[in-house]
């Protein structure tokens, strides 16, 4: 038996694993109790062909939504664990600001199960901060989350594809116009990007996805160095009860 088995029991009940929401005990690490668990929304097909929304009733696989009928997403689709609200925010935001780092391996977890779906040639890219952001954080948590997801599924990650090389202000609060406008030219391609990402099918990971304004500035680079299709895999997704109808 090793050290770490011997000693698990003394840890396990000096430091009990926890809900990562509401803080009860429950019996394994990243593990959610049985209250929070059930008031998670999880997000499944059906869901839009272009754009990944959840449909609220069955629809044809090749189904749009009226977004997505109006104006294609640049990315190919977003596969996000839950609907954002109160509770999955909790996530999302422990994670952000480095109380709780270990909940990457949470959402990664959550993550794996849509990757079946991916093709071979499929790459992890993680949206980026700017260095002036990661210094005074010291971590990128969509970087935390994607390592996490590589490390389970094998699939490599390019940590040099994209960089943010413009410093933007917080984008709460601002309509999908201004969050538009404000990340337009907000990243660049690293030098050796085209030769890392042609033909690939990408795994863009971040910690929520809200206007996609972000991932399609994201995704209008790494389909400029040649990616053949990009996909969103973040922990939760902004879901206006018009959209979901």
């Amino acid at each position: 038996m090793t050290l770490p088995a011997i000693f698990k029991p003394l840890t396990d009940f000096a430091l009990p694993p926890r809900c990562p929401i509401c803080g009860v005990t429950v019996e394994m690490d990243n593990r959610f109790c049985l209250s929070c668990w059930q008031q998670l929304d999880f997000l499944a097909k059906p869901w839009c062909a272009g754009c990944g929304l959840p449909f609220a009733f069955d629809r044809p696989t090749d189904s749009l939504c009226a977004k997505c009928l109006a104006e294609r997403s640049i990315h190919d689709g977003v596969r996000a664990v839950v609907r954002y609200d109160d509770q999955s925010s909790l996530i999302a935001m422990r994670l952000k600001y480095g109380t709780r780092l270990g909940l990457a391996r949470l959402i990664a977890e959550h993550l794996q199960k849509f990757v079946p779906e991916c093709a071979d040639k499929t790459i992890i890219v993680a949206v980026p901060l700017h260095r002036w952001r990661l210094w005074s954080r010291g971590f990128n948590q969509s970087v935390l989350i994607g390592r996490e997801l590589a490390q389970r599924t094998g699939i490599k990650m390019d940590y040099r594809a994209i960089i943010r090389s413009k410093v933007t202000p917080p984008l709460r609060g601002m309509s999908g116009k201004q969050r538009r406008k404000t990340v337009a030219s907000a990243f660049a391609l690293r030098a050796g990007a085209r030769s890392r990402l042609a033909g690939r099918l990408v795994l863009l990971v971040d910690d929520v996805y809200t206007s996609g304004s972000t991932s399609n500035a994201c995704a209008h680079l790494l389909k400029k160095a040649g990616a053949e299709q990009v996909l969103v895999f973040c922990w939760a997704r902004v879901i206006s009860d018009i959209e979901n109808g």
